[in-house]
């Protein structure tokens, strides 16, 4: 894409991606669903909650909870949406929207896509928070939607 102004020309690249979802899964004992996956850009593995693609029709919210049975074997029986953020404004047209699944139980084993290697981690919520906040939890759109968790929290 080329945009010009009167004074300036530049040139943009935009990736035009698909709407992605993230999943933060309580259980009943307050503790948190996780995936941990080998993430190529960084070359190591990351710590994250579920998460990905939104199939064409298909609903944020609908993603959220397939998602998080695919990955985690996991399901939960209160859906709420805590918003969207964009997931990358700079080069991306898409969006994140992030959803809070509570009463989290197993029912399953994975189904994971074929170049899917995910480890699942469950742990107490504040533990995975102090991660969060030294840095040992760093993608981007993780720590942004804790940030939407937190102030649900706040406003509630």
């Amino acid at each position: 894409m080329r945009i010009e102004s009167e004074n300036h020309q530049a040139a943009f690249s935009i990736i035009k991606a698909p709407e992605w979802i993230n999943v933060i899964a309580l259980t009943d004992e307050n503790e948190i669903v996780l995936v941990e996956q080998y993430r190529y850009g960084i070359e190591k593995p990351t710590l994250e909650l579920p998460g990905g693609v939104v199939d064409e029709g298909e609903h944020p919210r609908e993603a959220s909870i397939r998602e998080l049975k695919e990955e985690t074997g996991y399901e939960g029986n209160e859906i709420v949406n805590l918003g969207k953020v964009s997931s990358n404004p700079a080069m991306m047209n898409n969006y994140t929207h992030t959803y809070l699944i509570k009463g989290c139980k197993k029912v399953s084993d994975q189904e994971l896509d074929g170049n899917e290697r995910i480890n699942v981690h469950v742990m107490p919520l504040d533990d995975f928070l102090k991660l969060v906040a030294n840095g040992g939890v760093h993608h981007s759109l993780v720590v942004a939607a804790v940030a939407k968790y937190l102030l649900s929290k706040q406003s509630s």
